[in-house]
């Protein structure tokens, strides 16, 4: 059900967002590596403003920078200029961008009024997301390498940023809840992929 839902919502998206915004990109002369870097300074852009507290305008600005990430990929099939470097560094970037924004959440929560308690609560969810979400996307690379499609289970990339976004533009404690279910699902994920790993390693 959830995989259904997700892909009616990607074909919507690729649709309605991906493909005009690649031809705007385009018109405008910009080459896909140009965008993956845009989409990263973005993301800093927004750490930063997470760490100094603005927490809204730093959820709505990653939320924007990670539309850069969905427009590079789609500009490169229509420019046709899809090329393995071009996919390693958009990848790269958005590793890099993810770890940026938990940095400064990081930075927020020291330099908020968290008691003890709750300072190791939000420390203990925010690692755990990081790690949990990397190690995700790292069974993603090594499922594909080893060609088995490892692209499901509940908690991708798509999910993770619209959670984190959500999280950041209400405030309080939401950012608390959000990082949970972040850690949480990925950490599902995580086995849903390992497992699934397993099981076509055992049929192959």
């Amino acid at each position: 059900m959830v995989l259904v839902v997700r892909e009616r919502l990607r074909i919507m998206v690729l649709r309605y967002v991906e493909v005009p915004g690649a031809r705007l990109l385009s018109f405008l002369g910009l080459t896909p590596n140009y965008v993956s870097l845009i989409g990263f300074a973005i993301s800093v852009g927004a750490a930063v403003l997470v760490a100094s507290g603005f927490l809204l305008a730093g959820g709505l600005i990653f939320l924007g920078g990670c539309l850069f990430d969905l427009l590079d990929g789609a500009l490169a099939r229509l420019q046709g200029s899809a090329s393995r470097f071009g996919a390693m560094l958009d990848s790269t970037l958005d590793r890099l961008g993810e770890g940026v924004l938990f940095l400064a959440l990081a930075v927020y929560c020291v330099r908020s009024d968290y008691t003890q308690r709750d300072t190791l609560v939000f420390i203990v969810a925010l690692v755990t997301a990081l790690v949990a979400s990397q190690t995700v996307t790292y069974l993603r690379a090594r499922g594909e390498a080893l060609g088995i499609d490892t692209r499901g289970g509940i908690m991708t990339r798509p999910e993770r940023v619209v959670i984190l976004s959500i999280g950041l533009i209400l405030g309080g404690g939401w950012v608390d809840g959000s990082l949970i279910t972040i850690a949480t699902f990925s950490i599902i994920t995580l086995f849903h992929r390992l497992l699934l790993i397993k099981s076509n390693l055992k049929g192959g």
